[in-house]
């Protein structure tokens, strides 16, 4: 993921040996990390029971949010392909009745939405 494409706030994919190595400890037995991908400092992570939402807080980065939002109580989502002249995808999701989304993600151009939309719906419409 370009420094550039970070600034504007738009995610890029992370390996999922990266990904276990560094979170691998949130993970309950027999969850795995189907995709994950970082946006600055944050990142947030597919597993095949629940997304786990990274919020690294505060100045120095010592400080860190691990927010968990199993996919049954996810009740819709949209996803959003970049365009010719637009720099990024979008990623929303409303969690339970609630009319505003309750996660909004960019992703950069690198970034195939389709495999994003295809694990939301794969877990979510089950």
């Amino acid at each position: 993921m370009g420094l550039f494409s970070a600034l504007l706030g738009n995610a890029g994919a992370v390996s999922q040996a990266e990904l276990v190595q560094k979170y691998g400890q949130l993970l309950v037995d027999g969850e795995e990390i189907e995709l994950g991908f970082k946006l600055l400092r944050d990142t947030f992570i597919f597993t095949n029971k629940r997304l786990i939402l990274v919020d690294v807080q505060g100045l120095t980065g010592s400080k860190t949010e691990f927010k968990s939002i199993a996919y049954r109580s996810i009740s819709k989502f949209s996803v959003e392909t970049a365009g010719t002249f637009d720099l990024d995808a979008e990623l929303k999701i409303w969690v339970s009745s609630e009319t505003l989304p309750s996660v909004k993600k960019q992703f950069n151009k690198s970034v195939n939405v389709y495999d994003v939309q295809k694990v939301l719906a794969h877990h979510v419409l089950k």
